[in-house]
């Protein structure tokens, strides 16, 4: 099958369209024919070498893969399994490893959900890596409530505008940090205030009960915009410092009254057809800014890498 390859750490270049084993169905296994699946910012950094320890540990040796999640149909099914049937729409994610940029992958039935009616894979692929990872923020880490005020720092990208219009469905108070040509985008996502990043500091900001960090550096300030009993979650850390980086979100969480958490995530099917139950529920829409072939995923990886993307970088598979 075909599949999106690199030999080397490097920049985008070494990124190619190659041939691999497909994969099966086995016992347990579900093998999905991949339609569409979407770039993510901690591929760009692995890509790079900036954090070779984590995909070491995701792919040993060359050739490595890229992709973590994905849309597409069920291909087969292996024994055992019953919760899906050939032919069925369905979205998910690998477990802890690269390679959904392929035509196949196979999965646990448990890393699959049916996917929303009435939108196609291309569409679909934006969304399961992001949705699950700021579902997995808001309600679970931040436990944002009814009324409370969030403030979403890096809100157009993937998760960002995700994150806008899940605070909205909640019915926070959403206040939005992004490049100023994103703003009226981020507003019709839902954002009751828009600030751009460029000109605006912390201190120009107020208070909030949960601050959602996306960006990857330079959040301390923003925690001390944290009522008493506030929570920063981050989903992302700066990666040129990433010792000095974690000790201090580890030590927020130990000492810290206003505590930053830091998670990876690892979705399953349960945060899958959460995700799917929002979008039919019209709370969150796929953003997709380009999409890419298969045979470019250097490009898409060069697109996401020189940033100011509204939500995500998309590659069909075809």
């Amino acid at each position: 099958m075909r599949a999106a390859l690199y030999d080397r750490y490097g920049p985008p270049e070494v990124l190619y369209e190659g041939v691999v084993p497909a994969p099966v169905a086995g016992p347990g296994t579900v093998l999905v024919r991949v339609r569409a699946a979407s770039v993510n910012g901690g591929e760009l950094a692995g890509r790079a070498g900036r954090v070779r320890f984590a995909t070491a540990l995701a792919s040993r040796g060359f050739p490595k893969r890229v992709g973590i999640d994905f849309a597409g149909e069920v291909a087969a099914v292996g024994p055992g399994v019953t919760e899906h049937a050939v032919g069925d729409a369905v979205w998910g994610g690998l477990p802890r490893r690269f390679g959904s940029a392929a035509e196949f992958v196979a999965v646990p039935p448990r890393q699959l959900a049916l996917a929303p009616a009435g939108i196609d894979p291309v569409r679909a692929a934006a969304l399961p890596g992001v949705g699950t990872t700021a579902i997995t923020a808001l309600r679970d880490h931040a436990r944002l409530r009814e009324g409370q005020r969030l403030l979403v720092r890096g809100a157009a990208g993937g998760v960002g505008s995700v994150a806008v219009q899940l605070g909205r469905a909640y019915g926070a108070h959403v206040t939005a940090l992004a490049g100023a040509r994103h703003a009226e985008f981020v507003r019709e996502l839902g954002a009751h205030e828009v600030f751009d990043r460029a000109s605006t500091g912390p201190a120009d900001l107020g208070r909030f009960d949960v601050v959602l960090n996306t960006v990857g550096g330079g959040f301390q300030p923003y925690r001390r915009l944290l009522t008493r009993t506030g929570r920063m979650v981050s989903i992302s850390f700066d990666v040129d410092h990433p010792v000095r980086s974690l000790a201090h979100i580890a030590g927020t969480a130990v000492f810290g009254s206003r505590r930053v958490r830091f998670f990876s995530g690892n979705p399953g099917h349960d945060l899958f057809a959460e995700l799917t139950r929002l979008v039919e529920s019209g709370a969150i829409r796929p953003v997709v800014d380009r999409v890419f072939p298969l045979a470019d995923i250097a490009g898409a990886h060069r697109a996401l890498e020189a940033g100011g993307v509204r939500g995500k970088i998309v590659v069909e598979i075809g």
